[in-house]
């Protein structure tokens, strides 16, 4: 049974597929029309911000909080995001520390052009490690300069354990 969220605007209907979410408005919607409802899916569910990542998207990362120089994202942990020892794989931490470190230089307010950056340099400080519901990055920009920018992050399991620090030089996309 498809669950139902209110909006201010118009009904969503959310259809869970897998762990895959699905926004439908009548009829059937093709995989490739899912990234590019993903601004309209944002609007339903009350979120502000669109990752325009196919990547990050299909793994269920989303923003939380953003603004100039900083970032807040989002992972429901799923069990195949567990390594053999069964806690969080490093992968999926180093996967939120890149996309912490990169999306808090990358903000744009509404109407302005979007910015794009790649990744330079990542180093990465595993501290703890477990299992839980939720991973939350934090991303925030230490220095910018014309081109490039040096950001950090943290990542947080349950919003109680801190697993891992990163720290990024990334370069801006023309």
């Amino acid at each position: 049974m498809p669950g139902f969220m209110q909006a201010e605007g118009p009904v969503c209907e959310i259809q869970i597929v897998g762990n895959t979410q699905i926004a439908q408005k009548g009829g059937l919607i093709k995989q490739r029309e899912i990234w590019a409802m993903d601004a309209a899916m944002a609007a339903c569910k009350g979120e502000a911000y669109s990752l325009d990542n196919p990547a990050l998207e299909s793994i269920g990362v989303r923003i939380t909080h953003w603004r100039d120089d900083y970032v807040e994202l989002e992972l429901p942990l799923a069990p195949n995001m567990l390594n053999r020892s069964r806690v969080v794989h490093g992968g999926t931490i180093c996967t939120l520390l890149d996309a912490a470190t990169g999306y808090a230089g990358l903000y744009s307010a509404p109407g302005e052009s979007p910015r794009h950056a790649v990744t330079l340099s990542l180093t990465s400080n595993f501290l703890s490690n477990g299992t839980g519901e939720l991973l939350t990055a934090k991303g925030m920009v230490d220095r910018r300069g014309r081109s490039i920018f040096f950001s950090r992050a943290e990542v947080w399991l349950d919003g109680a354990l801190l697993v891992a620090t990163g720290v990024a030089t990334m370069k801006y996309l023309k």
